[in-house]
């Protein structure tokens, strides 16, 4: 080998060691990607697990270091600087000891697992019985977690009381549905087996005597300390605990991967929801009502019957027809396309109630499941119709879906970029960017689904606001839920589930607004550089050719192909 081939090797080498790294401490991240050999395992959440982990990140932290930079070429070169950037996260993230903050409906040990039983299977008699042992060790997972919270409430950091009662309301809806329609009972087991009864009823009598007990214990520490601990409406934000500013411009800069201040996002947010966006509210708005002013536009898309749906079959129709004129669409507007299909896949209903409208579950790197756009069907009857068309385009086609498989089938890459999904930024920025470039692909069938569109754009902007008024400047639940309803036509229920969200997960959702203003910008800088040379293609291509990047790595990839 050559000097100059042992850069590149030593790069691989080191970004493969962290991948398998990664699946090895986090069993059911590689289970949910079709990687088999840790089926028998669950994650570990204990103190000591972090220490571990973090050693050993600290260590390949130190070997990646010392690869020489001018050693590598463009595409090594960006893995080497991601994966510094992977690394150091990870660091970051065990030394804020983030897992004492997760005692949420989203992060929590107890809604990791009830969303991701869906997503696995067992495909041979070998990794069915392997299901049948990990049941222990998820139970085992979730007092680790309980563990991890009470260290939390020791060290001043409570959760927040509406985010115990929403995990209080997901493991009672998953404890009072019966055993035998368990989801980790009706895992899918190998193909055509004689063993399937026996093993099933096995896995039954395991899930009765291990995991629901484990459930059950898990719900008396969210009930009983928990609750008594946890921080109230009127103080949710991580400003009232001893570090939580500092706390939070960490987190900040975790999820956008930029050196942002709460102020200057809260002033971004502001300047959207309160002035820009108003302007071309009114301009759709006249079009399609007759009125320009904003509250009168807000009230039409929430209350007006003609725009509602009749039941849950009129939503999934609508969903498809999105997915299906996206999907014929998308070869005009990017280059690379993916593989793997994308399927409309209705949200579990012991999950609904706490969850987001909709999400994106990833294809599985083998092949063996496709991407997963997940829509909420809660409580469908009334539902508004003009989000619809929104959240399809961003979730599916030609956002997460096309953004994700894309990443996944670019076997060239390393595959912690490929499958990681760490930079939060790119990712939603992305899926916020796809809703206004499905306007420009003519994809939205009226003015009823704009008018979604900048509902949903305003919404982001809201969450730039009551993000940091929640976290850095006091505010409370109310006041957040009272900014957003006034600035964007979103149902109550839905703003107080998105709040919530927000209190439990701080940080994560000023991704989507920065994400996208960057990819605006340098879509901007571009097509002045290139002019009449500019490609929309190839600008797609450069923004998702590197799989999942940090918005400087993307800046720097965007600005090399425009001066090429």
């Amino acid at each position: 080998m050559t000097d100059a081939d042992a850069a590149p090797a030593e790069l691989r080498a080191r970004a493969e060691e962290y991948w398998e790294t990664r699946l090895e401490e986090s069993p059911l991240l590689a289970s949910f990607l079709g990687d088999h050999r840790y089926d028998d395992r669950a994650d570990d959440l204990s103190a000591k697990a972090d220490r571990r982990r973090r050693d050993r990140w600290a260590t390949l932290r130190e070997q990646v270091a010392r690869i020489p930079a001018d050693a590598l070429d463009g595409a090594d070169a960006v893995t080497r600087e991601l994966l510094l950037g992977d690394l150091d996260d990870a660091v970051r993230q065990i030394d804020l000891r983030v897992v004492e903050l997760s005692a949420n409906q989203l992060q929590g040990a107890h809604a990791r697992l009830l969303m991701i039983a869906s997503q696995l299977r067992a495909p041979t008699p070998e990794h069915a019985e392997m299901a049948v042992r990990r049941v222990g060790q998820l139970a085992d997972m979730l007092d680790q977690a309980a563990v991890r919270y009470r260290d939390g409430v020791a060290a001043g950091r409570p959760p927040a009381r509406v985010n115990v009662a929403r995990s209080l309301s997901q493991i009672d809806g998953y404890l009072a549905a019966p055993v035998e329609q368990d989801p980790f009972v009706q895992l899918p087991g190998p193909d055509d087996w004689a063993g399937t009864e026996a093993w099933r009823s096995r896995l039954a009598d395991a899930v009765r005597d291990e995991l629901r007990p484990a459930f059950a214990r898990h719900r008396e520490v969210f009930a009983g300390e928990l609750e008594a601990a946890a921080r109230p409406d009127d103080r949710p934000g991580l400003c009232h605990l001893p570090d939580g500013p500092a706390l939070y411009q960490e987190l900040i800069e975790s999820y956008t991967g930029l050196p942002l201040t709460p102020e200057e996002l809260h002033e971004f947010g502001l300047r959207e929801a309160q002035r820009e966006l108003p302007a071309q509210f009114a301009t759709i708005g006249q079009r399609a009502f007759g009125t320009s002013a904003p509250t009168e536009i807000f009230d039409r898309l929430l209350n007006d019957p003609e725009l509602r749906y009749p039941g849950r079959d009129a939503i999934l129709e609508h969903a498809r027809r999105c997915l299906a004129v996206s999907s014929a669409a998308m070869g005009d507007w990017f280059g690379q396309l993916p593989q793997a299909a994308c399927e409309l896949t209705p949200v579990p209903d012991y999950l609904a109630p706490a969850m987001p409208p909709a999400y994106y579950q990833p294809p599985a790197p083998d092949g063996s499941r496709p991407g997963q756009f997940m829509i909420n069907l809660h409580e469908p009857d009334g539902r508004n119709r003009s989000g619809t068309a929104m959240v399809a385009f961003h979730e599916a086609i030609p956002g997460h879906h096309l953004q994700l498989a894309i990443a996944a089938e670019r076997t060239d890459l390393p595959s912690f970029q490929r499958l990681a999904h760490r930079h939060t930024a790119f990712v939603e920025g992305w899926g916020l960017y796809a809703e206004r470039l499905a306007d420009e692909m003519g994809l939205y069938e009226g003015d009823i689904d704009r008018l979604g569109m900048l509902g949903a754009d305003a919404w982001r902007a809201c969450r730039l606001v009551v993000d940091t008024g929640l976290h850095a400047m006091g505010w409370t639940r109310q006041q957040a839920i009272d900014f957003m309803a006034g600035h964007a036509p979103i149902e109550p229920e839905t703003i107080a589930v998105e709040v919530d969200r927000y209190i439990g997960m701080p940080g994560q959702a000023l991704a989507y607004k920065v994400g996208q203003r960057e990819i605006l910008q340098l879509r901007e800088q571009a097509k002045a550089a290139l002019g009449a040379r500019f490609d929309i293609k190839a600008f797609h291509d450069t923004v998702l050719g590197a799989a999942t990047v940090s918005l400087p790595v993307l800046r720097a990839r965007v600005t090399a192909w425009a001066a090429s």
